[in-house]
């Protein structure tokens, strides 16, 4: 076996456990109960899966064809940085319209935070009325 089958080998590998975590993400968001664990689920190991598996194949071509490829490197640059960024928005905005969670949540963080928001606002308002 020569290091170039080697190679492409442990690359297959890489690209194969790639494969592995979509699926897994695949099964997470059907399993999950509300929007919150089914957005994580496909945003975090999604992410990783297509990071991993783009991962793969540059380094495929790069180290068995000698070619670096700008697009892949764009593509997982990209990848890395707007998916949580999107799942992130995408969740908040399902926070803020009221979508109820699971009953199997304990805690909610961002509730108190959202309160003293909404409070802050709310005198404001009023402050800014009052110089009107």
């Amino acid at each position: 076996m020569s290091v170039s089958e080697i190679l492409e080998f442990i690359i297959a590998l890489i690209i194969l456990f790639g494969g592995v975590l979509s699926v897994l993400s695949a099964i997470g968001m059907i399993r999950f109960p509300d929007i919150y664990t089914r957005a994580h689920a496909a945003t975090k190991t999604t992410t990783v899966a297509v990071l991993i598996t783009l991962i793969g194949v540059f380094l495929y071509f790069w180290l068995t064809e000698g070619f670096v490829s700008i697009r892949l490197i764009l593509g997982i640059v990209f990848v890395f940085i707007t998916a949580p960024v999107a799942g992130h928005l995408i969740l908040r905005a399902a926070y803020r319209a009221k979508v109820k969670m699971t009953d199997a949540t304990i805690e909610d963080e961002l509730k108190d935070y959202l309160a003293q928001e909404e409070k802050s606002e709310g005198s404001l308002k009023k402050e800014n009325e009052v110089i009107e």
